[in-house]
């Protein structure tokens, strides 16, 4: 299911909307700062200079929103976003990139993302997308909504499996979330970790963790036995 990306801003609550920045640039993590500190309804919490940082900061601060940079070392900003929508769903994403790719878009989202913007988005923009997105609600620049559109339009769903509105994780059935099926589903299809994390867009630690959740929640041996346990339960076809 396609969510539906309304235009009406949400009322801010009296005490304003708490965001945490991630980006690893200095100038940007500053400018950022500075822009939306002095938007109304908007109170910048933190600055994380990298992925892990993100996460530190966000269990110590609980930001409403983290406005998350892609491309930041220790870890990006979709495998941050996915340990975040994991561990504090409440937490909510909204990212800010320059990478504005098919798939860094569809991993994103899939991760948890809530909100979608390209760094040319003028304040005004970024605030709308932060109180939408706090208010529980998605919001997509529209270029990235419309090739999101396209892709489904296409039967691309290989790229984005998770529904881009869902409020908590994904609970898939067996219990698994929404990005350790997809982990299944490409362990299934013969991928090595490699190649898994390069196509989610996370390490290959990550992707690790992972197959050994699916190991403990399935009661599985192997990695034999994940395929097997894939095509039974008819999350793979063919």
């Amino acid at each position: 299911m396609l969510v539906a990306f309304s235009g009406r801003e949400p009322a801010v609550s009296e005490t304003g909307v708490r965001v945490l920045i991630a980006d690893d640039q200095k100038v940007v993590r500053d400018g950022l700062s500075m822009i939306l500190g002095l938007l109304e309804g908007i109170e910048v919490v933190g600055a994380a200079v990298d992925g892990a940082d993100a996460i530190r900061q966000a269990r110590m601060l609980q930001p409403d929103v983290v406005l998350m940079d892609l491309h930041m070392p220790v870890l990006n900003g979709v495998e941050a976003t996915d340990l975040l929508s994991q561990e504090m769903p409440a937490v909510r994403v909204v990212v800010l990139t320059t990478y504005a790719g098919d798939q860094w878009v569809f991993s994103a989202l899939r991760a948890g993302a809530r909100g979608f913007l390209t760094k040319d988005a003028d304040a005004q923009e970024i605030r709308h997308a932060l109180v939408t997105v706090a208010a529980g609600e998605a919001q997509l620049d529209p270029t990235v909504q419309r090739r999101l559109l396209e892709a489904l339009t296409r039967g691309d769903h290989a790229g984005f499996i998770a529904d881009a509105g869902d409020k908590q994780p994904s609970e898939r059935a067996h219990g698994l979330t929404q990005r350790e099926t997809d982990v299944l589903v490409l362990v299934a299809e013969g991928l090595s970790n490699r190649e898994i994390a390069a196509r989610l867009f996370v390490s290959d630690s990550t992707v690790k963790t992972h197959i050994n959740h699916l190991l403990a929640k399935t009661g599985m041996r192997d990695r034999a036995q994940l395929v097997r346990y894939a095509f039974r339960h008819r999350l793979v076809t063919g």
